[in-house]
């Protein structure tokens, strides 16, 4: 792997982006299975992973045993990523369950094609938006991120990582098949241009330890396994020593805290881009690959006379109610365009509370949402 001394650009696709994300964050293990439109990041990976001293790669045979394997390198200390794609996502929501309720950090990169089932596998979609949320069964706490262009792809991959360090948690980062395959020139930051965290490791002694105690920020420090520090993992619901309890008491205090952690640092982890929004009375929210469309139609819509604005969202949830919130006061409708039936726009109208007239763009066609189809709407106001 080649070692960056100082930032440097490239010329890459959306996935070949993640690649560099992930390596840049630390990722020393993948374990995956190919699907598209995600192939390319597990080649990415298969190529450059092993090149580095202690990078790890694994072909798995489902995207079952992937994340089983990804799990298992998490808890042996690595930083681990997986990726997949329509079918693929929907085998590993088990296991996503699983990995909240141990708390274990890991990265899963979606990109979405259209469905459902088989669907149309080279086509582009944002179907998979309210899976990544509540996908997985029973109340759990997650972050799911989504990136917009190349550069993001870049960058919202370290966040990933970051997140999940930080937070002890799985995070789902949502692209779509355009985003992953769109070429365009990158940078690459070099070291120390761009923060990268890992996770607390435990100070205290061995026998002092516990693995799911309270902490201040909810997060308890997280050892490898094999380094000394032995505790029992299980997908039960369990007390601080990770031993399995029915207790009322210790079940609702270790779910309260697994989204207390990630609920008392929300203003971090929303991440929102405002485009001519000061003075907007007409505001589209999009994400992925639809942002780009949408930004191109505000553009043309502002050369038009019309006070259009536009709000990109690089975290999907928790859903980043106060980024829309302060918008509101001025705004007089909303347009979201989504490659799916409205997904996203339910979390729009439940924030909205009827304050402005809110109006969905869908296609469920395997084609994307074009800059003229937004700027009609636009420019019917």
């Amino acid at each position: 792997m080649t070692q960056i001394t100082r930032s440097k650009e490239i010329f890459a696709l959306g996935a070949e982006a993640v690649v560099e994300g992930a390596l840049l964050a630390g990722c020393s293990f993948y374990g995956g299975y190919p699907i598209t439109p995600s192939s390319e990041i597990m080649e990415g990976m298969s190529a450059r992973l092993p090149k580095s001293p202690d990078g790890v790669f694994m072909q798995m045979e489902d995207e079952i045993a992937s994340m089983g394997a990804v799990i298992g390198a998490s808890l042996a200390g690595r930083k681990a990523m997986t990726a997949t794609s329509g079918p693929g996502f929907s085998l590993m929501q088990e296991f996503i369950g699983y990995a909240c309720m141990t708390e274990v950090p890991l990265v899963l990169v979606n990109v979405m094609r259209a469905g459902p089932s088989t669907g149309l596998p080279t086509s582009p979609a944002q179907g998979d938006v309210q899976q990544a949320r509540w996908g997985t069964h029973g109340d759990h706490a997650i972050i799911v991120l989504s990136a917009s262009d190349v550069q993001s792809c870049l960058e919202m991959t370290v966040k990933a990582f970051n997140f999940a360090e930080r937070f002890r948690t799985p995070v789902i980062l949502l692209l779509d098949e355009i985003t992953a395959h769109t070429r365009e020139k990158i940078t690459i930051p070099g070291p120390g241009e761009i923060e990268i965290m890992s996770r607390v490791r435990p100070s205290m002694p061995p026998e002092w330890y516990k693995a799911f105690e309270e902490t201040t920020r909810g997060v308890p420090p997280m050892p490898p396994i094999g380094s000394g520090y032995r505790y029992h993992v299980t997908g039960l619901t369990h007390d601080d020593k990770g031993f399995p309890t029915s207790k009322p008491s210790e079940v609702v205090k270790a779910i309260d805290r697994q989204f207390r952690k990630i609920d008392q640092f929300f203003y971090e982890i929303s991440i929102t881009e405002e485009f001519m929004c000061d003075d907007a009375d007409t505001l589209v929210v999009a994400y992925g690959s639809v942002a780009r469309s949408a930004h191109l139609a505000v553009t043309k819509a502002r050369e038009a006379g019309v006070k259009a604005g536009l709000l990109t969202l690089e975290t999907l949830f928790p859903f980043p109610r106060t980024a829309l919130e302060s918008l509101l006061r001025n705004c007089k409708q909303i347009i979201v365009p989504e490659m799916n039936m409205g997904q996203i726009s339910r979390e729009v109208k439940r924030v909205n509370e009827g304050r402005a007239i809110v109006q969905t763009i869908n296609r469920i066609d395997g084609r994307i949402i074009t800059p003229q189809q937004i700027f009609d709407i636009l420019r019917k106001g």
